[in-house]
């Protein structure tokens, strides 16, 4: 895989931190890895963003942002605000293929769910997924209420042919409740597949080789990592009827 889209059920489940753990996995194994954010918002310039926390958490300095908006809102509705130009996904697919022919990994960061939109036309993250014939990594909540998100993603996503490169938790509390423990069966039931990984809550204030030690653990090893879905699953599970 080459291009990897990380996109996720809403805002806030844990996106960026998804892709800074996979961009500390490959740079830990030595792949030449670039991260892309086609457009941050919510952000003046020379402010920090999504970016720059991936960059702190993971030692990636190999970062592209195209366009950025201050108004945290869609990036569509945010550059309509600024009274500015929307970016333009197909430069971008066009910026990305260029980076994908010098690196052997290039992470995509979505903004918000698959659907939001990115300009006036209702392109979505889901469009450019499909001009660049990449894979999508899904991430998702594992609380209460992320089962209708999850499926209506997935289901979104299957009608428009993308290719699901796994499911991953964005941030797995130390105490789960009854609602994140059984929500495990179902959300694998919905991804047809095992869980791809788990994060723990907080992640973004771990050193960055405990951000290491984190990403191997919490990310499959298709990703580089050591997470085991069956066993993590067993475990939580194991108490539901205690």
């Amino acid at each position: 895989m080459s291009a990897l889209i990380v996109t996720g059920t809403g805002t806030g489940v844990g996106k960026t931190m998804v892709t800074a753990a996979l961009a500390a996995l490959a740079a830990d194994r030595g792949v030449p890895v670039a991260v892309v954010k086609p457009a941050q918002t919510g952000m003046g310039f020379g402010e920090p963003g999504d970016l720059s926390e991936i960059e702190r958490l993971s030692g990636v300095t190999d970062t592209h942002e195209f366009a950025r908006f201050l108004r945290p809102l869609s990036p569509a509705a945010a550059a309509r605000q600024a009274g500015k130009p929307p970016l333009d996904l197909t430069a971008a697919a066009e910026q990305i293929r260029e980076l994908r022919g010098t690196r052997r990994l290039v992470l995509v960061e979505g903004a918000g769910g698959l659907l939001v939109r990115f300009d006036p036309d209702g392109r979505t993250i889901a469009d450019l997924a499909r001009m660049l014939d990449a894979p999508v990594l899904l991430v998702a909540e594992p609380g209460l209420g992320t089962l209708n998100h999850t499926a209506l993603t997935l289901e979104a996503m299957a009608h428009r042919g993308l290719d699901l490169a796994g499911l991953v938790l964005g941030s797995w509390p130390a105490e789960p409740g009854l609602a994140h423990r059984t929500n495990l069966m179902d959300l694998e039931t919905l991804a047809a597949r095992p869980l791809a990984g788990a994060l723990p809550e907080n992640a973004g204030s771990l050193s960055r080789a405990a951000f290491l030690a984190a990403a191997k653990a919490g990310l499959s090893p298709q990703f580089g990592g050591t997470f085991d879905a069956a066993g993590f699953k067993a475990k939580h599970l194991s108490t539901l009827h205690r």
